[in-house]
């Protein structure tokens, strides 16, 4: 296409293309869309992984962004010790956990609840100095229809966004702040506010530490400021990405069943719960992986690495 060919003729914003990395041998990989999700057959999380297929989960993280696997029991420390293979624990500055496990965070809604968690799309606890590499969702009850939960690829946001945009965004840091989503929140389940909740500055853009691909990092949720420029633009601007982040374009959509997992990176994921299944029950745990300080390193960085 020529440059004098109209926007609306110059074919998909987003082209999507398969993984070429080499077979899996102790698992099977199931794409959701060509952009991100896939399901994973062939593991057990009540068993201790082998070498091999601890690897194998890894590079289908890396390859697909989020990871789901059906008909899993683990028990409670069965589930803490997959998330201890990929790195030490985070501990949610707010949520209650289950009795005597403070890693293991309750993910709990029914008729009485006056909010669910995730309603509104975010990467978790973004406002920590070093956010949740990754979380570990596992869901064993289920509501007869709805509480899907909708994950969106923030690499494909960032890729679907202009060059004249992303060299605008690129070095620009954002202010994430916890106060306003934690203060009160859980008050209904006997938790207590702490005197203050984490606040931290990352880069709009984020080098993925494994991958090496950029991601937008502000989101609705968590994401308040840019800084350095005017309130005004900064509001503008995390207006419009905000918008263009969510576009169903960049989404998978994972219908929940009883006894299942999805295993998501927040370092290029958002999430988004929905709590369309009033009143009845939708139960489970997390277990979250803790990560590093974000960073941006340019892309021509990276390439002459």
């Amino acid at each position: 296409m020529n440059q004098t060919t109209p926007a609306h003729l110059q074919g998909p914003r987003l082209r999507a293309s398969a993984p070429t990395n080499a077979a899996y041998h102790t698992l099977s990989v199931r794409r959701l869309t060509p952009i991100l999700g896939a399901e994973i057959d062939g593991v057990d999380l009540s068993q201790p992984l082998s070498d091999e297929q601890f690897q194998e989960v890894g590079r289908a993280l890396a390859d697909h962004q989020v990871i789901f696997f059906r008909d899993q029991h683990p028990t409670p420390e069965q589930h803490l010790a997959f998330g201890q293979r990929f790195g030490h624990l985070h501990r949610h500055p707010a949520a209650p956990h289950a009795p005597g496990l403070p890693d293991l965070m309750i993910i709990q809604a029914d008729e009485h609840s006056p909010r669910a968690n995730g309603e509104v799309w975010h990467s978790d606890v973004s406002c920590d100095a070093e956010p949740p590499m990754g979380s570990i969702l596992y869901i064993h009850t289920c509501p007869p229809e709805g509480g899907d939960t909708l994950f969106a690829s923030m690499y494909a946001a960032y890729d679907a966004l202009s060059e004249r945009m992303k060299r605008y965004l690129n070095g620009l840091t954002a202010v994430h702040d916890g106060e306003h989503v934690y203060r009160g929140t859980y008050a209904n389940l006997g938790v207590q506010d702490k005197p203050t909740y984490p606040r931290s500055v990352h880069p709009v853009v984020r080098t993925h530490p494994v991958t090496g691909k950029q991601a937008l990092y502000v989101n609705r949720g968590f994401t308040t400021q840019i800084a350095g420029i005017p309130a005004d633009e900064s509001d503008a601007m995390l207006r419009y990405l905000f918008e263009h982040m969510e576009n169903p374009l960049f989404q998978c959509r994972f219908r929940w069943q009883a006894h299942s997992v999805a295993f998501w990176d927040n370092r290029c994921v958002q999430h988004r719960a929905m709590w369309d299944y009033w009143p009845n029950l939708r139960s489970g745990f997390r277990v979250t992986v803790k990560g590093d300080a974000p960073f941006y390193t340019p892309q021509t960085e990276i390439m002459t690495a």
